[in-house]
């Protein structure tokens, strides 16, 4: 049987189709209307943000690390950011474009060279301030655990998946062996802080994966335990506990150092800040261009361009669900899921380090702090967020009209 409105429907599909250039079917095109621009939007923000938060942080950065032998010119650190700045939008964009099953074959393969590289570590690695987290390749150091976490997330998230498939896979069992072995090797360098976030986001993972709750109760009662072990057995989280809770006592005075020169210069600037240049904390600073670049934001921009950050990164996180709340597809929405929650997570970790409301973890805030493995990792995961987050906008916003257009 004929329908007769045939015609009315194809020339609606068409107007919308064309309408705003969406009929655009080159690959630029599609991915510019596939892409969520919102987030897009708020990461070059932040990025934009950590070069502003750079440039303040440089001089001082440059200072400490000058010597009589070595002057390291004021804004150095600023000039590099901006060169990886350069190396990580590239990047960035490259890997929001992958489809769905490119990306995830990437973050596979991904996940397995990280491991090699986190495996020869203790072996080959570069030592920096007591850790050894680093693999020197001749131009930059390379931090193989900043590159494992978007590809650790993905295929985590992808053999939760398959439960779908076969109810009967072991994937916690799976999982969590392959997240026991990352954080052996994170302990071992050592890296307290990568280990509580790499376990945060597996914990995130099983609970939006629908793990059920005996098991969950069972591995969030195992969380203390865990602490407390890691207080007895484990000297590095042991000497951050003590500075957090004891201040100035022990091994833990330096850590309580650094906590407290960031509360320093944090509060220093009040609520408006002392204006670009006129911060003086953030010269007693340690690493003030890398883990506690939030000092100095908050020494020279003021507590209210901190609170804009926060608020940044929050809105990042926000949309990512909003967003997920009607995806189907399960490696999708795991993803996605796992990936902002960590960034979120580390996001949180730092600025909790800098206010003083955490122990000290030599966490960087993503986007913001100085690094080239930081932030190319960072646009790496971001760039699979982006691609995990496309919808083809007539599909997800008009049923009808995708029912009759085929797509």
């Amino acid at each position: 049987m004929t329908d007769v409105r045939a015609p009315q429907k194809a020339g609606l599909i068409s107007r919308m189709k064309n309408r705003g250039g969406r009929g655009d079917r080159s690959a630029l095109g599609m991915w510019f209307w596939d892409i969520d621009r919102v987030l897009l939007l708020l990461t070059m923000l932040l990025i934009a943000v950590g070069l502003v938060a750079v440039g303040a942080a440089s001089p001082s950065a440059a200072q400490r690390y000058s010597d009589d032998k070595h002057h390291i010119p004021a804004l150095y650190y600023l000039w590099w950011q901006l060169g990886w700045v350069g190396v990580s939008l590239p990047v960035l964009f490259v890997t929001s474009m992958l489809p769905v099953p490119m990306a995830r074959r990437m973050a596979l393969i991904g996940t397995a060279v990280c491991l090699a590289m986190l495996i020869a570590v203790p072996f080959i690695g570069v030592t920096r301030n007591g850790a050894t987290r680093w693999l020197d390749f001749g131009l930059s150091l390379l931090q193989p655990s900043e590159f494992l976490k978007p590809c650790f997330i993905v295929t985590t998230a992808w053999l939760l998946s398959l439960r779908a498939q076969d109810s009967e896979l072991p994937v916690v069992v799976i999982t969590g062996a392959l997240t026991a072995f990352v954080a052996m090797l994170l302990m071992l360098q050592p890296d307290f802080g990568q280990t509580v976030v790499f376990c945060s986001v597996w914990i995130a993972l099983l609970m939006i994966s629908g793990t059920p709750v005996k098991i969950m109760a069972a591995l969030i009662g195992c969380v203390p335990i865990g602490l407390v072990a890691a207080y007895l057995f484990y000297d590095t989280a042991r000497v951050r506990i003590d500075a957090f809770l004891f201040p100035g006592v022990g091994e833990g005075a330096s850590d309580n150092f650094q906590t407290n020169a960031a509360h320093n210069a944090i509060t220093a600037g009040g609520w408006r800040g002392t204006g670009p240049g006129g911060g003086t904390m953030k010269f007693r600073l340690p690493e003030g261009h890398t883990d506690y670049i939030y000092s100095v934001i908050g020494e020279e921009f003021g507590l209210i361009a901190c609170a804009v950050i926060a608020i940044l990164f929050l809105a990042v996180v926000v949309r990512v669900f909003v967003k997920l709340l009607d995806e189907q597809d399960e490696f999708r929405l795991y993803a996605a899921a796992g990936l902002a929650t960590q960034f979120g997570a580390q996001a949180l970790i730092s600025m909790a380090v800098n206010t003083g409301m955490a122990p000290s973890k030599g966490m960087t805030l993503p986007f913001i702090s100085y690094g080239g493995s930081s932030l190319i990792a960072l646009s790496i995961g971001m760039g699979l967020l982006l691609a995990f987050t496309r919808r083809n906008p007539f599909v997800s916003r008009s049923p009808y009209i995708a029912r009759w257009s085929g797509e």
